[in-house]
């Protein structure tokens, strides 16, 4: 009775899940079917940790690991400051260990922990027992812990974790050569999966070319049909042969079923075989960045009375993806309009370094594809959650192996280097966004059979249509491959096509490497501006050829798009300085470039999840140091700008028959004067001085933004970005939290030097403290961030955000108030360790809990000061007559 409670309680979750239309994350790469015997559990939560090495022998049941910190993972190894480039974090051992106790209906099955990355070198041990030793940092590492677990007592698994250089292994370059960091730990999700004696097997564990797991391929797309090719591997661990019939159940999203394929196997003990099948969809709901239809595929594996012994769900796209030489890029049977533009993605935020839960890795998709981009290019193979949200989203991900600028001619990197290329494809072959593989290492000089390999390889696990793989443009062994990348015009070849992999950096040197794409969000509104023209179409494009979004567009067809450098601000090993290039920093607040390239995207309404549609956005802020010059972002054919109600208006228009960039940026030429906006003030006309922007299509309006000139400061504004995605209780999940210094009119006060202390209450923790500058935190351009943890507790949580030093003169204190969501994944913990982590409870600061009388007392006194300031200022008016008027 029980366990059908728990069934249904999974079907309600996941229903209610799908009906909020929040986003779905995988499981060990499957999403979990009831009733099939297969279930999958979260072993997140309650690790012991320490950074550094330990004497004695950690990994036995009986260390005293009680001084260690309890942390949940994702975890990495440290608290980061907003500047921790030039090898700033950590490199070096830390140890994990977790204590559980498996639950009794568990005992008779196959049991595999499956951590999705360990950085670096790793050592896992359960119950003093080395079970594996894995080498690199950015693919999956599966244990079968079948006949190592204790039943009816405590067991233990213990990591060793070593980010340290190690020339050995892919990426194998030092850090402090290192173009991104080798942030430490258990950085990514940790599973135990539980199945019966006859399973579907795991791909990246069997090592099997082109095969184990679940393989789904296409032939023959069009709009009229498709070829769905269905490959499943089926192992017998049991003691008898058995003879099983493997059921593919295709279904649309309404979970109608399209179509059912069973084939019938015989396995015999102690091996595995394969279900081979396919089945052909008549017009077919095809998957594509603009309509990232996605269909649940289900495999169940039925036994003796047609009984269900295992079984999952993927979710799958049907498309088709062709690189026609000088014809281009062609998706679903059709060339594409246009060239697809996209970016390039480092994996680390600010504070938390590699270690994101899948809601910032989805919010992070979620924010590319708002900005109209369409192609993500990953440097190594990323975390799960994010290439679901690709898949859900429309972002193509071109997926490569680790490696930048490093070759070792030892044998055993290379032997690790193909053998991460295999798992490489392995773990995403089936994803819908999956591009083309970029298999050679990054700006490398290898040997030329080291490319040929390479590609052999990608020929080998994926001998199907729609899938290739990508060499660099004049890199050793370039003939081999069809599609090259970084290409140079002057030398396209008629049989390859082309794609740019990185452009936009545009540094004077590479040792100081000023640069005017480089701009910290920090520096301001004009610095800003002059990164989102270098990334459009600077001005010196004529005097100093450079790949801008302008040129791209006007290159031949064969050259089929780009993805700029970079999307967000990051962390490097070799240089003093983050990379600033980001048209977001490091929390993922946007500079002005973001909106630049939102304005690229179409201005047609669609049903993606994602922003989409017209959109328009004044990049100015109105200050005494603003530009002459009003710049306005948008896609609408024409944009209307009216300075001061019933004062100056202009127009721009959309020239039709532009070659270039979709959207060019829109400028109004001295459209903004200091001392006019002064004069407004000064008559007492402040709600008449406003900049409204208006972008029309068929001569309508269909959207506008206003700007006011932001006033005193008031008070503090906070809000979630969180893309619409609740926290989760389950004491990983990580929200921002954005505090803004604001005047009554709520607009943002850009230029001051605040400081903000954040506090909390309820079910939340903040993350990082004094020594990494979080909180107290600086105010940048307006705003401050900080990071939320939830606990494992669903409920209310409060954040407060004051002035560091308050005065009676100074901003009101903001309040935030919202809930995190109860946890719908299964958990596997010590229920005393989580207790000892202070996880469980509630998180309070008495100190933020004023009561109402008080916080009303205290804005009142506020409002007295402000009228008695007010006899001040009409003094500084009436003796202030004729001086720098």
């Amino acid at each position: 009775m029980k366990k059908n409670i728990l069934v249904l309680l999974f079907w309600v979750l996941t229903l209610n899940l799908s009906a909020l239309g929040l986003p779905e994350f995988s499981t060990a790469g499957f999403y979990e079917l009831p009733n099939t015997g297969r279930e999958v559990y979260s072993m997140n939560l309650a690790w012991r940790f320490i950074k550094g090495d330990v004497q004695g022998t950690p990994y036995a049941v009986n260390f005293d690991d009680s001084g260690w910190e309890i942390v949940s993972v994702p975890h990495g190894l440290e608290y980061l400051p907003m500047e921790a480039s030039g090898c700033a974090n950590y490199q070096g051992i830390a140890w994990y260990r977790k204590r559980f106790t498996p639950d009794e209906h568990l005992k008779g099955k196959q049991l595999f922990i499956h951590f999705e990355a360990i950085m670096g070198k790793s050592e896992i041990y359960v119950n003093g027992q080395l079970l594996k030793k894995h080498y690199g940092g950015y693919l999956p590492v599966i244990l079968d812990v079948t006949n190592f677990l204790k039943w009816g007592e405590e067991n233990v698994i213990a990591v060793k974790a070593d980010n340290s250089d190690d020339p050995s292994y892919p990426v194998g370059k030092p850090q402090n050569l290192l173009d991104f960091t080798y942030f430490g730990g258990i950085y990514r999700d940790c599973w135990l999966v539980a199945h019966n004696d006859v399973f579907i097997t795991n791909a990246n564990y069997e090592d099997e070319v082109a095969g184990g797991g679940l393989f789904v391929s296409y032939a023959d797309v069009s709009e009229k049909s498709a070829l769905v090719n269905l490959k499943a591997h089926i192992r017998n661990n049991s003691a008898n042969d058995k003879n099983v019939t493997v059921t593919f159940e295709l279904k649309k999203k309404s979970g109608e079923l399209v179509r059912r394929v069973s084939k019938k196997l015989t396995v015999k003990r102690g091996n595995a075989s394969y279900a081979v099948g396919s089945m052909k969809i008549n017009a077919p709901s095809l998957w594509s960045p603009d309509h990232p239809y996605l269909y649940d595929l289900e495999v169940m594996v039925k036994g003796a009375n047609d009984q269900v012994v295992d079984g999952y769900r993927q979710r799958v796209g049907i498309r088709s993806i062709e690189f026609r030489q000088t014809e281009g890029l062609w998706i679903n049977g059709k060339p594409y309009e246009g060239k697809i533009m996209g970016t390039n993605r480092h994996q680390d935020f600010a504070v938390l370094g590699n270690a994101l839960p899948n809601s910032m890795q989805w919010r992070d998709a979620k924010k590319l594809r708002d900005a109209g981009l369409k192609v993500i290019r990953t440097h190594y193979v990323i975390d799960p959650a994010f290439m679901d949200a690709c898949d859900e989203l429309g972002l193509f991900a071109l997926v490569e192996v680790p490696g930048w600028q490093f070759w070792n001619k030892e044998p055993v990197f290379g032997e690790r280097l193909y053998s991460d290329i295999r798992n490489m494809i392995r773990i995403h072959r089936n994803h819908a966004s999956l591009f083309f593989w970029e298999p050679i290492l990054n700006e490398t000089h290898y040997p030329e059979d080291f490319a040929k390999k390479a590609l052999d390889i990608c020929l080998e696990e994926y001998p199907y249509p729609y899938s290739i793989a990508a060499c660099d443009d004049g890199a050793a062994g370039d003939h081999y491959y069809s599609l090259l990348l970084r290409p140079v015009e002057s030398k396209l070849r008629t049989d390859k096509t082309y794609f740019i992999r990185e452009w936009g950096d545009n540094v004077d040197d590479w040792n100081a490497q000023n640069s005017d794409s480089r701009v910290a969000r920090g520096w301001g509104e004009v610095p800003m501006l002059l990164q989102a023209e270098h990334y459009a179409n600077p001005s010196y494009v004529k005097d100093y050829p450079v790949l801008c979004y302008e040129t791209i567009c006007n290159k031949p067809d064969q050259i089929v798009g780009a993805c700029f450098w970079h999307s967000f601000d990051h962390q490097r090993g070799y240089h003093a300085d983050p990379f600033y290039g980001g048209i977001m920093d490091a929390f993922r607040q946007p500079k002005a470039s973001y909106y630049m390239f939102m304005s690229q995207r179409s201005p047609e309404k669609s049903d993606l999840i994602t922003d989409n549609g017209p959109m328009i956005y004044i990049a100015h802020e109105l200050t005494p140091f603003s530009p002459k010059d009003v710049t306005v972002y948008s896609n609408c054919d024409e944009v209307r700008l009216t300075v001061f109600k019933s004062g100056k208006e202009y127009i721009y228009k959309k020239d039709p028959d532009h070659k270039g960039m979709p959207s060019p940026i829109i400028t109004f030429a001295d459209a903004f004067h200091f001392m006019e906006w002064k004069a407004m003030a000064r008559s007492g006309r402040q709600d008449d001085a406003y900049l409204l922007a208006e972008g029309l299509i068929d001569g309508k309006v269909v959207v506008s933004d206003k700007r006011y000139p932001s006033g005193q400061a008031d008070h503090i504004s906070l809000r979630l970005d969180n893309e619409q995605v609740p926290l989760k209780a389950d004491g990983s999940d990580v929200v921002t939290v954005i505090a803004e210094i604001v005047d009554k009119r709520g607009t943002v006060k850009r230029l001051n030097n605040s400081v903000i202390r954040f506090e909390i209450a309820g079910e939340g923790r903040l993350l990082g403290d004094a020594s990494v500058g979080t909180n107290p935190c600086p105010v940048v351009w307006g705003s401050a961030p900080v990071l939320v943890q939830s606990t494992t507790k669903s409920g209310k949580i409060k954040i407060s955000a004051s002035m560091q030093n308050p005065g009676l003169s100074r901003p009101l204190e903001g309040i935030l108030e919202f809930e995190s969501v109860a946890n719908d994944q299964k958990e596997v913990f010590s229920q005393k360790e989580l207790s000892l982590s202070g996880q469980s409870r509630s998180v309070v600061n008495l100190s933020i809990n004023k009561s109402d009388l008080e916080r009303e007392n205290e804005r009142l006194r506020k409002e007295l000061n402000q009228l008695k300031v007010k006899d001040v200022e009409r003094q500084q008016t009436q003796f202030g007559v004729g001086i720098n008027d």
